[in-house]
């Protein structure tokens, strides 16, 4: 599992672990939609295996969204007075416009390596 992890956060290939998913070689600090190579270069492992098979990883997203706002919203109470300041949604919302590149391509590099061994 930390094995996965580690090339996960490296943008490896899940079969072989040689080529890249996305042809940034930063998946943490990239502006924009991620651009995705169709196949890796080393072992033509095939990322994208049907045409809507990365809607999933839109829930992975919500997922990670969700989970980011929760712990920005539990750590962000502790500089105000009061429970809830409205200006604290004001930090969540920064915190999710800032974590959504990254995001998105994590939680399709996620979605790749739970469905690697899936074949059509």
């Amino acid at each position: 599992m930390a094995n996965s992890l580690v090339h996960i956060l490296n943008n490896e290939c899940p079969q072989c672990h040689g080529g890249k998913v996305f042809n940034e070689k930063n998946i943490f600090f990239n502006i924009g939609f991620p651009k995705m190579n169709k196949s890796c270069s080393h072992c033509q492992y095939k990322f994208e295996k049907e045409p809507g098979y990365f809607f999933g990883a839109m829930y992975v997203n919500y997922g990670l969204t969700v989970a980011q706002s929760i712990a920005t919203y539990v750590v962000a109470q502790f500089f105000f007075t009061e429970t809830f300041d409205l200006r604290i949604i004001a930090i969540i919302a920064f915190v999710i416009i800032v974590m959504a590149p990254f995001n998105i391509r994590f939680s399709r590099l996620l979605w790749i390596y739970m469905f690697k061994n899936y074949s059509i």
